[in-house]
């Protein structure tokens, strides 16, 4: 067995350039990549991990933050072997622990990170110390007495560092375990749909169709999608399907890579085909459904990390062309070729993250089939305002995956806003008995029915909903309004109250309170209500509206216009909130100011009744006025 050997850089070479000028070409190849999409918008879950998320919106960025600290941890372990021969044991002890300290948190950010362990564990078996795989089994087989008298077998060290990895390994395990709970997430057969096949043959050819797709994806990225779920990638059930080539060029790729690792008699080849496999797949095993199953069928996420072993893997097999051949410009043209195509693709991808349209058709020619990519464009139109084309896209995301709820859910709420209830009430009902915990639907399918004058389904599709989440302000607040209609005001003010408590900034609520008491002839209450709530949203003109009028009818002249006026100057086209007004100085008797704002009320809004009728009591009061001046 050879010695160990700490000469790193035999295994790590150094950059061809000075440490600074790598950095810098680095740096900028990276911002000419990613540089179109620097003042994008965020989209897709970035709305959700960082826009909506009050904690922190590090969480968005998991996987560059593991890959990180992955590679802090790796260099960290490599720097034990630099500083063994300098400062001794404990110095090298320290950075093993450093390395252990550092892969946890990579493990904190994202699962994955863990992976780090097994990496080092490889790269000091294998790497530092050549461990011979094949010359062991070997000597095993032929039962040679020469393998007790292994330098590896007696290195101290070597098992010191394995403890301290595998101790390290086993308290991140227990400490995750302790924190997410005894059991993974639940994932659906439209997440992972090879993973639910009752076929242990059918699931073992498709995950390895899926990790032949993974590895084409780093040789050539050119088919991108953010998502890979939802027939994106229709099951392989029989072996007669042509796509189990790809199975079969995968495996002998690494079949191959692999016989060149263990069996090749260069150590230093041997030495550095590992170091690229191990990075290449061990990263990759959290991802492989071997040992749990995962939530999705591709994520280009994962293949970060395994993207460092084939840059290694890569680099090197160039670097063994040019010494075989005479065409050494030749290979350097192709290096840079490849290098150019790679960063122009990622400059055409950059600028599709641009904005939630772009990234989501650039879906479309990748996965056609993908009900959520049909979804996500539908969504996105759909808040743009445009329901015609985004019904489009809902009804096609439904008819490729008919379990498709959220799209039923969204499509269910356009057509309930364009008065199609029947339809609405058919879809919101279909997903609520294929997803019976699915609130919003619930709740969707209430106020269908509310509208449809069906006010017991109605109330009981709320209280499901509610049953189902029941810190649901929202619901609270339509069940209030049903309870409105109903004439039922003790129990509508109740539901309002509610949605109020759940989410104090709940306008909608707050608003509708103060005008039932106002109407019902409570008018202290009402102003105590109003006050209550501009106390907790001071800036909200239509809360300020409502108790100025309250305040009016209660001859609170001066605050009712100040009030009045503070609305105004929050939304100055605001038609009522000028007759309102105008309303009040006419009971208090500032006339001119009444006729001035109602004048303005009705260039806002000519067909307002109410206001032309009290302009014209004005009017003739102001004629009759001034007769009896003359």
């Amino acid at each position: 067995m050879a010695v160990l050997d700490t000469d790193l850089d035999h295994i790590l070479p150094s950059s061809v350039l000075p440490p600074f000028w790598a950095k810098l070409v680095v740096g900028s190849v990276a911002i000419v990549c990613f540089a179109r999409s620097y003042d994008g918008d965020f989209v897709f879950d970035d709305s959700e991990a960082i826009v909506n998320n009050k904690v922190a919106g590090v969480v968005g960025r998991a996987d560059l933050l593991c890959a990180l600290f992955f590679l802090l941890s790796f260099l960290g372990y490599c720097k034990a072997f630099r500083e063994s021969n300098k400062e001794g044991a404990h110095s090298s002890t320290f950075w093993v622990l450093l390395s252990i300290f550092l892969g946890a948190v990579a493990m904190l950010c994202k699962e994955q990170g863990i992976t780090v362990l097994g990496l080092n564990a490889v790269f000091d078996i294998l790497v530092i110390g050549r461990f011979n795989v094949l010359e062991i089994v070997q000597k095993v087989l032929h039962k040679d007495k020469s393998l007790e008298n292994l330098g590896m077998l007696r290195n101290g060290g070597l098992l010191f560092r394995m403890t301290l990895l595998t101790s390290g390994g086993a308290g991140m395990l227990y400490v995750r375990w302790r924190i997410m709970g005894t059991g993974p997430p639940a994932f659906t057969e439209v997440d992972n749909p090879a993973s639910f096949a009752d076929s242990m043959l059918v699931r073992a050819i498709n995950y390895n169709y899926y990790y032949s797709l993974n590895a084409w994806l780093l040789l050539c990225p050119w088919w991108l999608c953010f998502d890979w779920s939802m027939g994106c990638i229709p099951l392989i059930k029989s072996i007669s399907d042509w796509r189990v080539i790809a199975l079969a060029a995968l495996w002998f790729c690494l079949i191959g890579l692999i016989c060149q690792a263990l069996c090749s008699e260069d150590g230093h080849k041997r030495r550095i085909l590992t170091l690229g496999l191990g990075f290449l797949v061990i990263p990759f095993l959290p991802a492989s459904n071997l040992f749990f199953r995962v939530g999705f069928v591709v994520a280009e996420r994962v293949l970060y990390l395994p993207s460092v072993g084939y840059c290694v893997l890569l680099t090197f097999g160039f670097g063994a062309l040019s010494k075989h051949t005479k065409k050494k410009k030749l290979i350097a043209a192709v290096v840079l070729g490849i290098l150019f195509i790679n960063t122009l693709r990622c400059v055409l991808r950059s600028g599709e993250w641009r904005s939630e349209e772009q990234l989501f058709r650039s879906a479309l020619s990748v996965c056609p089939l993908n009900a959520k990519v049909h979804y996500n464009i539908g969504k996105n139109l759909a808040d743009k305002g445009n329901q015609t084309a985004a019904i489009r896209y809902y009804r096609e995301a439904v008819r490729l995956n008919p379990k498709y709820v959220h799209a039923m859910n969204n499509l269910g709420n356009i057509l309930k806003e364009r008065n199609e209830l029947q339809e609405a009430e058919e879809l919101l009902s279909l997903a609520v008995q294929i997803q019976p915990d699915f609130a919003a639907a619930w709740m969707n399918l209430g106020i269908v029915q509310n509208s449809l004058k069906r006010f017991e389904a109605a109330e009981q599709s709320y209280r499901t909903a509610i049953k189902h989440r029941r810190k649901y302000p929202d619901c609270y607040y339509n069940l209030g309004r049903l309870y409105a209609d109903l004439n039922r005001h003790v129990d509508a003010l109740n539901a309002w109250r509610n949605a109020t408590v759940l989410k104090p900034e709940h306008s909608l609520a707050w608003n509708n309170m103060i005008i039932l008491l106002d109407n019902t002839g409570n008018l202290a209450q009402a102003e105590a209500v109003g006050r209550e709530a501009l106390e907790l949203i001071p800036n909200d003109h239509s809360l300020m509206f409502s108790l100025a009028n309250v305040l009016g009818k209660s001859q609170k002249y001066k605050e009712s216009e100040a009030l009045f006026l503070k609305a105004i100057k929050a939304n100055p086209n605001a038609a009522s909130y000028h007759g309102n007004l105008a309303v009040l100085y006419h009971r208090w008797g500032h006339l001119d100011l009444a006729k001035k704002h109602y004048e303005i009320s009705l260039q806002l809004d000519p067909t307002a009744s109410g206001t032309k009728e009290n302009y014209g009591l004005l009017r003739r009061k102001l004629e009759l006025m001034q007769k009896k001046d003359v």
